[in-house]
């Protein structure tokens, strides 16, 4: 059985398995304080270009994005994203959980359009009842999407200026960031990113790391106590030094980029495959998910030999899948691929 399901199947980078076997009897200090989070912590300011900047480091994407929402708005205060948004429909609620609401925009293949963020906003606030409503408090996006897809530096630039002008933040989830910068077709850089958001997270847990996520805020804007808070909320982890030593070794020699890379290589192999197999796409996206519409019982033929992701009915007799491939994916499973599909 070949796994083509997601991007986090494998466990992590045989560097950061050295690494933590190398480190192991060392005595640290704990929640974050030790010197290897302190060398990931310099070296992600580095790479973002920013001196300031605040970094912390939790376990997962949903912790992650539950803890800096929750974190930086109002208790009447809700968080937009688009319909297909992670923390609107494959978070179990979880944002709903820490008592604030998602509020959702159409999206246009992943992606929330800055025109039609700034009308609803408009909408929203010269409503006479507004202040008896859920207020919109910042703007989720994630680079890539959940389709893959990529928003570029000119349309992350104007989703900021409407944030920016109705004082709200704008908060980047990152779980794939790596995969993005590695794209064909991106157009910002790890800078730009830190730029132009106010928040972002570096997603370790589908790049590489064994677990992790970087949360950043570039411009020393961390809400007041957020290690704190990440405590009250459960996601403080004692042994820091597990995520710092993670992030020190995937920030060090550019192996960040250079695994991304990889996984962008087999994905642009893994489309020329399914042109030539005949397979329809669903969506073609420019990083490491693609999406084809497959028969049924083709489908699950397939699954004898191929773990492969379930991602909507298409109609009664079709199925839309989605098909990853990641830092560790090999030309080897590739060749495996093509022979089962």
């Amino acid at each position: 059985m070949i796994s083509f399901e997601n991007d986090y199947s494998a466990g992590a980078h045989p560097r950061i398995i050295q690494r933590l076997t190398e480190t192991n009897m060392e005595p640290l200090s704990g929640y974050g304080t030790d010197v290897y989070c302190q060398n990931a912590r310099r070296k992600i300011r580095e790479a973002t270009e920013c001196p300031e900047a605040i970094v912390e480091f939790l376990v997962g994407g949903t912790q992650t994005n539950a803890v800096v929402i929750a974190s930086m708005l109002q208790s009447y205060e809700g968080v937009v994203a688009a319909e297909t948004g992670h923390v609107s429909v494959h978070e179990a609620g979880a944002i709903e959980n820490t008592g604030h609401k998602v509020l959702t925009l159409p999206q246009h293949q992943g992606k929330i359009d800055a025109g039609e963020l700034k009308t609803y906003l408009e909408t929203i606030f010269e409503d006479g009842n507004h202040e008896h409503m859920v207020f919109p408090g910042m703007v989720y996006v994630s680079w890539p999407t959940e389709y893959g897809t990529l928003y570029s530096k000119a349309e992350l630039e104007a989703i900021a200026e409407v944030c920016h002008a109705y004082e709200m933040p704008l908060y980047l989830d990152g779980a794939r960031l790596g995969y993005g910068l590695m794209s064909p077709e991106a157009d910002m850089t790890l800078p730009d990113i830190a730029r132009i958001c106010d928040v972002f997270y570096i997603g370790g847990t589908k790049v590489g790391a064994l677990c992790g996520e970087a949360v950043v805020f570039p411009k020393g804007n961390a809400p007041k106590h957020f290690m704190t808070r990440i405590k009250q909320q459960g996601a403080l982890l004692a042994k820091g030094r597990l995520l710092g030593i993670q992030f020190d070794e995937l920030f060090t020699g550019n192996l960040y980029l250079n695994i991304s890379r990889n996984a962008i290589e087999m994905a642009e192999q893994l489309k020329r495959l399914l042109h030539d197999k005949n397979y329809t796409f669903y969506l073609e996206s420019p990083t490491n998910q693609q999406f084809v519409i497959m028969e049924n019982e083709r489908l699950e033929e397939l699954k004898k030999h191929v773990a492969v992701s379930f991602w909507e009915k298409a109609d009664d007799t079709h199925t839309v899948v989605r098909l990853a491939t990641s830092w560790s994916t090999t030309v080897q499973d590739m060749e495996e691929l093509g022979e089962w599909l």
